[in-house]
């Protein structure tokens, strides 16, 4: 029985939380079985998240999937979800495509995902018809991210965005400042929380606290991620302290 599996990210250049939360939580999960984990990292080039740089970004991906899967990772993931959700409604699909075929071309067998993907993926997987998320980005790419999961059957009741366009300074955001943010979010009737739209605005120490304190499911994209990662390994994906979303079979 296999017990290494190799973690793949396809990240941007200037963020620094993916390689830090996804880590964190699969750490996590080995104090409680057998299977051990090494982490691996292709990166991109963007400095602003703007939609331009968001598209110059993404013509690097396949280079960073080809490099991934010359390490034989046994997943891949991009860590960035609104560069593929600021491409139009369902582009998660199209990557993912055009990552398996470059793999399949490079004689590997990387599972591959999307963080965009993972996000839609935990939301069905918690039955979530209804949710309220926080971003960090500007206006409008945060209605492109509403679009985008509404697109995909989730009506999004309420989204607070931060208007934050230096990646770098999302990344140094404090995590527990969102337990505040969260007050000011419309959270009523709503299945699910998404206290991180982003997977570079830190959001999991506050993750557990946040649930804890609404009495709804709440996760973040990076929750999702790891989720998602999990699933496609096969693995339990049961994690204690992150939320509902990683509790569940």
């Amino acid at each position: 029985m296999k017990t290494l599996y190799r973690i793949g990210q396809i990240v941007p250049s200037s963020n620094t939380t993916m390689e830090t939360e996804i880590p964190r939580i699969l750490r996590r999960r080995e104090a409680d079985h057998a299977e051990r984990f090494t982490f691996h990292s292709s990166r991109m080039r963007m400095h602003r998240v703007t939609p331009e740089e968001l598209a110059a970004m993404n013509r690097e991906g396949l280079r960073c999937a080809a490099e991934l899967s010359d390490a034989r990772v046994d997943v891949m993931s991009t860590a960035c979800l609104v560069a593929i959700m600021a491409q139009g409604l369902g582009y998660h699909r199209d990557v993912e495509d055009d990552f398996a075929k470059i793999v399949a071309d490079n004689g590997a067998q990387s599972r591959v995902m999307t963080s965009a993907g993972a996000l839609i993926h935990g939301l069905h997987k918690l039955g979530a018809k209804k949710v309220s998320l926080m971003a960090p980005y500007m206006k409008p790419l945060t209605a492109k991210v509403v679009a985008y999961i509404e697109n995909e059957g989730i009506e999004v009741v309420d989204s607070l965005c931060f208007e934050i366009p230096d990646n770098l300074e999302v990344g140094r955001r404090d995590p527990m400042q969102l337990l505040d943010d969260v007050k000011k979010l419309n959270t009523a009737n709503v299945d699910v929380v998404v206290l991180s739209a982003c997977v570079q605005m830190p959001s999991l120490p506050a993750i557990q606290q946040a649930q804890d304190r609404l009495g709804i499911p709440v996760t973040s994209t990076a929750v999702c991620t790891a989720r998602n990662m999990l699933d496609l390994l096969g693995l339990d994906a049961r994690v204690p302290g992150y939320g509902r979303l990683l509790e569940v079979a």
